[in-house]
């Protein structure tokens, strides 16, 4: 018992002792503790100082985090728009990208809806091709302020439209570079869903350069931004920027299964998209510089039977006679590994290294022979085989239903003919009702040659009697039809 109070004595002298110390010495270390989980669902970590109050007052605790997501979303915001699509036509939904609404209002009119980027001060919006595709009026909302819209151009192998509205000193967003940008690097997807006044999402950039087979046009390209900031319906044609509120790409699609985001979102990289979008406003066509090859990525089964030491590069599998690449002695099986001073790791890099030239533009390309080590001088050339800028010419018809175009110089290689007139933009009218496709080619009409499509379009709004059409299909299968027309 004796003992018991003796410890006992011991131990409360000892803390009061202790307790004095330390009110004399004083607390020289932060404390750090964790807060419970916010209602984000986040763990927060906070620290309490007891230094000076007015010192810790004082400091500014924003400098201290890695990104400022508050500037970059204030720099941002206010240049994206809301865009809707008024259109009487037939609405379908693509669960490829990610907008999905369904009709409003009569069931003549149908209303989908979109996200757009204010890409310069006097009024030129970008957006995805998709947002405004089958478009008859287009309406741009921005700051609660409608504008009709006048669609600029299009581009289906990048998915980029240009619109253009009757408005000055608008809020043009900053451009960064996507070449620049890096794997694991904050960005926002800034989007203006549903007319919401601008939604934000932060994630980061988890992969570049790629490829998810989604685009249509004669010659798809796609290298993606992939990221995890949250894109859902209604963000097409919207934002992605990064932590300076600088434009690094346009939200353009998600990986679902189910139409709303699931964690990969996919963006066009502003460098393609912003050539692409000048092109339509100086041309009124984008400027594609072909180098006159066909390519497939190196897979581990091609790098062991050609016994290449990398996968990096693409194989040469095609190249079009007379074309950039046959001139310059580019061959079949050839491995290109670099253009210029960029590294080639795929065909999603091959088709971005190229989209920023024009043609005309000579690049160095550097390509691998029998794993000899070679390069040479290729001069990129337009759609027609030759070096010039281009305007794309159409024979536009509403009786026909659809536009009508002289087939390009890669079509007649890959379907072996000299010349005929393609059908594209089709929708309900003469052509469709005689069972004709979008990309169908005409290469005669009524045993005559079909090479102008202004003639071709006016022949065929005007001809009554026994029509005889001959032609290939998209994918190369002859047809012949005769038809009756009155």
């Amino acid at each position: 018992m004796q003992n018991s109070l003796k410890t006992f004595f011991i131990a409360f002298f000892a803390g009061v002792l202790g307790a004095w110390a330390y009110q004399q010495v004083g607390v020289q270390q932060p404390i750090s503790m964790s807060l419970p989980p916010s209602s984000g669902g986040e763990f927060v970590s906070s620290t309490i100082n007891h230094f000076d109050e007015k010192a810790s007052s004082s400091r500014n605790t924003s400098a201290e985090l890695p990104v400022s997501f508050v500037e970059a979303s204030e720099r941002s915001t206010e240049s994206v728009v809301f865009i809707k699509n008024f259109s009487g036509t037939d609405y379908r939904r693509y669960s490829m990208f990610d907008y999905f609404f369904g009709p409003q209002g009569g069931s003549s009119q149908q209303v989908s809806t979109g996200s757009g980027v204010i890409f310069s001060a006097d009024g030129y919006i970008i957006t995805n091709n998709h947002v405004v595709e089958n478009a008859e009026t287009l309406e741009v909302v921005h700051h609660k302020k409608t504008y009709k819209a006048k669609l600029i151009g299009t581009d289906p192998n990048t998915d980029i439209a240009v619109l253009k509205i009757d408005a000055d000193h608008l809020p043009a967003i900053p451009q960064g570079s996507s070449k620049d940008l890096r794997i694991g690097e904050w960005v926002l997807a800034v989007g203006n869903p549903f007319n919401l006044t601008s939604t934000v999402t932060a994630g980061i950039v988890s992969a570049k350069e790629r490829q998810i087979n989604i685009l249509g046009g004669d010659f798809p390209l796609e290298s993606f931004i992939q990221t995890d900031a949250a894109i859902n319906p209604g963000n097409s044609g919207g934002a992605l920027v990064n932590t300076q509120g600088e434009l690094v790409g346009i939200n353009t699609a998600i990986l679902s299964r189910t139409g709303s985001y699931t964690g990969y979102g996919f963006a066009v990289p502003v460098d393609i998209a912003a050539k692409i979008a000048n092109d339509l406003i100086k041309f009124g066509e984008v400027q594609k510089a072909i180098p006159g090859v066909e390519t497939i990525e190196i897979t581990p089964e091609i790098a062991e039977e050609m016994r290449l030491e990398s996968l990096d590069g693409v194989v040469v599998k095609h190249t079009i006679r007379n074309g950039a690449a046959e001139k310059a002695g580019i061959k079949i099986n050839d491995i290109i590994i670099a253009v210029d001073n960029t590294r080639i790791t795929g065909k999603g890099s091959f088709e971005e290294a190229l989209s920023y030239y024009y043609p005309g533009d000579q690049v160095n390309v550097t390509y691998l022979r029998d794993n000899k080590q070679l390069s040479t001088a290729l001069t990129l050339q337009n759609l027609q085989g030759s070096t010039g800028v281009i305007e794309r010419e159409f024979y536009s018809s509403a009786l026909l239903g659809a536009k009508l175009e002289a087939v390009n110089t890669v079509d007649k290689d890959r379907l072996d003919i000299e010349y005929g007139v393609k059908i594209t933009s089709l929708s309900r009218g003469y052509l469709s009702e005689l069972g004709l496709g979008n990309g169908f080619i005409l290469t005669k009409v009524n045993g005559e040659a079909a090479e102008d499509p202004e003639e071709i379009g006016q022949f065929l709004e005007e001809y009554s009697g026994r029509l005889v059409l001959e032609g290939l299909t998209p994918r190369g299968r002859v047809f012949r039809q005769s038809y009756s027309v009155r």
